[in-house]
């Protein structure tokens, strides 16, 4: 009755019935359509338990109300889920992907990914690739092909881009909440305020009041792509968003005290991996394949750690107590 129901939504939106499929056949849930499963599997899978402890913007924050990696999970989450329902696309699979967009992130956010990058000899280490190998190989949860596919493409950076609408309303939904609730935690740490916003870009959000811009954001993709017939944002918020995400690298994400704290944790990651490679009876059997070279079963578990356990392993391995 569930599938039948899926009848009755927009001719973009992707059906369960026509799924392709998962990489090891298994018998169907009798009460769950297939995105279903895959949504209820990621949230109790352990990476995602792990996002509460890993950094948004602020490494290792103090205070209560900062952002870490679970609370931004979750408002894109809401936000897709808000844009899915009002295109009539698959609110499950939606859910899903957006749960799962971020499981393969590093501790210490962008910095983490930077510092493993350094260990690729060509191109780049993506969180997204490493979401697709821990439901794949590391934490195997035979995900459906399009949840997969969603999670691999949800940052913009990667191409071929999602292969599903749903896929894209998650692109979306990770800039619109990334870039509002982090501007909210620059403004709470005092690194900007609400004047020095772009004029360029308040000229087509407005003032900047608590979370008003989510929903100007969240209409804009809607408007847009009922007009347009495919997930898109009407063109002036989306060069309005592209304005604001510069004013954020330049004032809170590449600032110079950033940058100190950035080189502190790619030497933290780096030192972990190194260490793990040297002792590789140190590496967890969940992140040992014996197919696989020891630097990469040390990155795998290195990228897997939250904030507080990397430098509560460093501080253990390479600052021991009774020292001075």
């Amino acid at each position: 009755m569930r599938e039948e129901r899926e009848a009755l939504l927009s001719p973009l939106a992707t059906r369960s019935v026509e799924s392709r499929g998962r990489e090891r056949d298994e018998l169907p849930d009798p009460l769950r359509t297939v995105f279903e499963v895959d949504r209820d599997r990621i949230a109790h899978s352990k990476a995602f338990r792990r996002l509460k402890h890993k950094t948004q913007v602020f490494i290792n924050p103090e205070g209560d109300h900062f952002v870490t990696r679970m609370s931004h999970t979750l408002q894109v989450t809401q936000i897709a889920r808000a844009i899915a329902r009002a295109l009539d696309l698959n609110e499950d699979l939606t859910e899903a992907i957006c749960l799962g967009h971020d499981c393969g992130h590093t501790p210490f956010g962008h910095t983490g990914e930077a510092a493993l990058s350094e260990y690729v000899e060509h191109g780049e280490w993506l969180h997204s690739e490493q979401g697709v190998r821990i439901f794949r190989l590391l934490e195997p949860k035979n995900l459906s092909w399009e949840v997969l596919d969603g999670i691999r493409a949800h940052t913009w950076r990667v191409d071929p881009p999602p292969h599903t609408p749903e896929g894209w309303v998650c692109r979306f939904a990770d800039r619109i909440a990334y870039l509002n609730h982090d501007l909210l935690d620059a403004v709470r740490a005092g690194l900007v305020t609400h004047k020095d916003l772009p004029g360029e870009v308040t000229a087509v959000l407005g003032d900047f009041v608590d979370d008003s811009w989510i929903g100007r954001m969240i209409d804009a993709v809607i408007d847009e792509s009922i007009a347009r017939g495919r997930v898109l944002m009407r063109a002036d918020v989306l060069q309005a968003m592209r304005v604001f995400r510069d004013f954020m690298f330049e004032r809170v994400y590449l600032r110079p005290e950033s940058r100190a704290q950035a080189e502190r944790a790619r030497v933290v990651i780096h030192q972990l991996v190194e260490h793990l490679c040297s002792n590789p009876d140190q590496i967890p059997d969940s992140y040992r394949r014996d197919d696989d070279p020891v630097q990469l079963q040390a990155i795998d578990f290195v990228a897997g750690m939250t904030d507080r356990y990397a430098l509560n392993l460093h501080d253990r391995w390479f600052r021991p107590r009774g020292l001075v």
